[in-house]
């Protein structure tokens, strides 16, 4: 079993699960600016359980390539206001905040929000470690380099799963020193990594499985699909839910989505052969 203990409710990533995207941002590459303000946040949340999400993960900056830079107090601004209406309105929803601030996420816990998922690794801030050892939440722990904006300038790798699984295997050893329980790898698709060097990735996603922790795959209409296609993003779900199966196929724990409704189809497809798990 994959347990993770979530303020003392223990949920078992052994039965894949499924985390809905809630972006309230103003510039996110499939969906900037449609759930900007917190009712349309709120309203956007409210159909994503409906539609079967395990977990909500709620970000406040873009990370996108490119993507432009905004404080720690703008995030938190545009952050804590859905975060706290959210516990208020459905308190026994489990609430992910996607930062890479020890500040952010130190408010939005504060604010009654369960894990922590961070694109940066802990390469962004010095104190995001300690922040959650402090707190002893679930910690998703995503490979990248540099940052939103300079990532895809940073793919120059000798052998790249090789290199991730050191990278990894060094941050586990200090989460673990610090007393941290918890923690779920992200192989970070998209970040710091060209279209080649994402599909690498993916073939060799149970090497990942070498440290015995749960796997996050996170790849919903990103640019490794639609480009490989010729497309958009609004066009990649086919993709999306193509690759989304291999993932699970492949053992890994949980799927971070645009699309829940597809994704809970896939469980209960493989569900009927037997292959959930």
């Amino acid at each position: 079993m994959a347990l993770i203990n979530v303020r003392g409710r223990l949920i078992d990533l052994g039965a894949p699960k499924v985390m809905g995207i809630l972006n309230v941002t103003p510039d996110s590459f499939y969906d900037g600016g449609q759930h900007f303000g917190t009712m349309e946040a709120l309203e956007k949340a409210s159909l994503l359980l409906e539609d079967g999400a395990d977990i909500l993960d709620i970000g406040a900056y873009s990370s996108r390539p490119g993507a432009e830079h905004i404080s720690a107090q703008e995030e938190i601004d545009r952050l804590l206001p859905v975060v706290e209406q959210l516990v208020k309105q459905y308190p026994e929803s489990i609430l992910s905040i996607d930062t890479f601030r020890a500040e952010v996420a130190e408010a939005a816990l504060l604010a009654g929000a369960h894990i922590i998922n961070d694109i940066g690794g802990g390469n962004l801030d010095e104190n995001m470690f300690a922040i959650i050892a402090q707190w002893n939440v679930p910690y998703i722990l995503m490979h990248s380099r540099g940052t939103p904006k300079t990532m895809q300038q940073q793919t120059g790798y000798r052998d790249i799963v090789e290199e991730m699984l050191t990278d990894f295997s060094e941050k586990i050893t200090t989460l673990r020193h610090l007393g941290v329980k918890d923690i779920i790898l992200d192989p970070g698709f998209g970040f710091a990594k060209t279209l080649t060097q994402n599909y690498e990735v993916l073939k060799q996603i149970t090497a990942f499985k070498i440290f015995g922790l749960p796997i996050l795959g996170a790849l919903s209409r990103k640019s490794m699909i639609y480009k490989a296609l010729n497309k958009g993003p609004k066009d990649a779900l086919n993709g999306t839910t193509v690759l989304n199966t291999i993932l699970l196929l492949r053992g890994v724990n949980l799927l971070r989505v645009h699309d829940v409704k597809e994704a809970q189809e896939i469980k209960t497809l493989l569900n009927q052969l037997g292959l959930d798990d």
